[in-house]
């Protein structure tokens, strides 16, 4: 048998050959596997399958927990809206309103903190996403709204004329979601970063015929008025109109001691200072009712207040400690509570036409909505949170020509990140310069001049022009509004107005689940109604409470179409103070269009002639 004809099996192994080679091919011809002893690779891989089916074993088991865990909050957090699509159980009310913020002010504060922080054009603010509506802010005597009207529709659920504080065209008082939510057994709050007796948190908490009377209103929000105390926490400035005129710090017109009044016979607790305020936890917990006047009248802008944040609170701050108490003080009850924040000062940087400010204010209200978020979701009782503004200020446009010829469609933001101080800390610095020595010559005004807007608003091209503006400015065009101004110009940030406009406002909620009536474009009086329908309250109650405890002032005297005298009862209450606007024969109110703070513009300029070191020329 040649070489070729020998069986396969038999053929010898060839030099190339090993063993195993042999083995595996007896394996493949039998069909009988090969037993091989393991090697030390195999072993090792044989555990490392092991171990990582036991990991992947554990971790699908983990993620199917938290899975579950995730379902079960989102479906047991259904806001405090049972399945029938009405409020049920236990539940609280979170209302901010961000003052004077238009959606200008939104996208130009986006655009801001992109540019300053190198964030992506998709990294937005937290307000943005959780955006639902827009609200339509007329009052009834004009198209463009005050804060009084505006805060009125939220916290009566009807319009008024602009200076109302919760009072109806005819004069007559009007229950707030506030009072009505006291009434109902839930706890009530206020937070402001402005004065606590400003329009905003005074509609809440009282009832005047003018929102000039602060004076009034501060007696009235701690209870000085026909349905007692209704708030149990108010955090904010205004500290000033709670001081008799005979101390230091007091802006009343008389002396009556309304911090004394709230202690004695109310027993709030009180806190005048910063380092009191945040140690109120460590005394054991906020000891309710609170009144803690952090501020003689208006915390500073948060661009103003993060130099001096050991004196002042922000606005995430004090809501936390008003979130926190208000929660401990609701534990075991069956009511939840109503709090209301307010960004107060949006406005304020809307009315002085403050970019740099402004920016820095929407930021600090994003910031604090995003604490009252994460509250909610912590939070074992379940609760929404609703948030809009009362109007637009300045007429805000992200965008501004400055010339004939057509512009280039740019703004920048770099020149408000320039900024470290607000155009209203750069007036006040300039008139304690001034007041320090009202001699000095126009060289040396000029020096300090160019030093203070290096320093405080990042401007080093300034002209002779806009400083020699700045030296001989009068009371009607203030130095802050020419200091503003050199920063919207040089960021190309337009204003229209001093004052309010009548643009529509966003509205935002902690979901459109939580606000379904809230979706969409609506009056501003209807954010009110729904306030009250979330919480079940009755405000039609309260009005009439009101209105029976109301005391008339005394009669006034007219003369009849026969020449004979006769009295006329005024159906307003003398706890509301004097009369607010005139009315016409027929019933509606005499049209009247003013702006936040104008009031303020007119004292201004009738005490022209008086020394006040506030950097104008008088």
């Amino acid at each position: 048998m040649t070489r070729s004809e020998e069986p396969l099996l038999a053929r010898p192994t060839s030099p190339n050959s090993s063993v195993d080679n042999i083995d595996e091919e007896d394996a493949l011809l039998t069909g009988q596997s090969i037993h091989h002893p393991p090697s030390k690779f195999a072993r090792w891989r044989e555990i490392g399958v092991f171990v990582w089916a036991l990991l992947a074993t554990v971790a699908v088991v983990i993620l199917a927990v938290v899975y579950q865990h995730e379902t079960s909050i989102q479906q047991r957090r259904t806001g405090g809206w049972g399945p029938d699509g009405n409020p049920t159980g236990k539940r609280n009310m979170i209302f901010m309103v961000s003052d004077g913020m238009g959606p200008t002010s939104l996208a130009m504060t986006r655009n801001f903190r992109q540019h300053t922080s190198g964030l992506p054009i998709d990294d937005i603010l937290v307000l943005d996403r959780h955006l639902i509506g827009s609200s339509r802010t007329r009052s009834t005597s004009s198209l463009i709204t005050d804060s009084a009207a505006g805060a009125t529709a939220f916290s009566c659920g009807f319009k008024s004329y602009n200076g109302a504080i919760s009072v109806l065209p005819d004069h007559t008082p009007c229950g707030s979601v506030l009072e009505a939510a006291k009434k109902a057994g839930y706890m009530t709050g206020l937070v402001v970063t402005t004065r606590i007796t400003d329009a905003t948190p005074a509609c809440f908490a009282a009832h005047a015929n003018r929102r000039e009377y602060e004076d009034l209103i501060a007696e009235q929000m701690i209870g000085h008025y026909p349905l007692g105390r209704v708030v149990d926490i108010m955090i904010g400035g205004g500290r000033c109109h709670f001081l008799p005129n005979t101390t230091e710090g007091s802006c009343r017109a008389d002396s009556t001691d309304v911090v004394a009044l709230a202690q004695e016979k109310y027993g709030f607790h009180y806190v005048d200072n910063k380092a009191d305020f945040d140690n109120l936890e460590a005394e054991g917990g906020v000891k309710l009712p609170l009144l803690a006047l952090l501020a003689s009248t208006d915390i500073p802008y948060e661009i103003d207040r993060v130099h001096v944040s050991d004196i002042y609170p922000s606005e995430s701050e004090m809501a936390e400690v008003a979130l926190k108490a208000l929660s401990a003080a609701t534990k075991d009850s069956d009511k939840g509570f109503f709090l209301m924040i307010e960004g107060s000062r949006i406005d304020h940087a809307g009315h002085g036409n403050d970019p740099a400010a402004q920016v820095h204010e929407v930021m600090a209200h994003d910031k604090a909505f995003a604490a009252v978020l994460k509250f909610l979701e912590k939070d074992t009782t379940e609760g929404i949170l609703v948030s809009t503004s009362d109007h637009e200020t300045g007429g805000l446009a992200a965008a501004r020509q400055l010339h004939q010829t057509y512009p280039m469609y740019r703004w920048y933001p770099g020149v408000l990140a320039n900024a470290s101080h607000s155009a209203e800390w750069m007036s006040s610095a300039w008139g304690e310069y001034l007041h320090s020595s009202p001699d000095r010559s126009r060289e040396d005004k000029s020096a300090k001049l160019s030093e203070l807007l290096k320093s405080g608003l990042g401007i080093v091209d300034y002209t002779q022009d806009e400083i020699d503006a700045i030296i001989d400015a009068k009371p009607i065009w203030p130095p802050s509004y020419l200091f503003a101004d050199m920063i919207s110009r040089r960021a190309q940030i337009g204003w229209s107005t001093h004052g309010h406009s009548a643009v529509d406002v966003n509205i935002y909620a902690s979901s459109p689940d939580h606000a379904p009536g809230l979706v969409g474009n609506h009056e501003n009086s209807e954010v009110g109604e729904f306030i009250a329908e979330y919480l079940d309250l009755d405000l039609g109650a309260v009005t009439e409470e009101l209105k029976a405890k109301g005391v008339k002032t005394s009669s006034s005297t007219s003369t009849s179409s026969s020449g004979s005298s006769t009295n006329q009862d005024q159906d307003w209450g003398e706890w509301m103070g004097p009369p607010g606007l005139p009315v016409n024969e027929n019933g509606p109110l005499v049209h009247l269009d003013e702006y936040h703070g104008d009031f303020k513009h007119r004292k201004r300029e009738a005490e022209s002639s008086l020394d006040c070191g506030c950097g104008l020329k008088h």
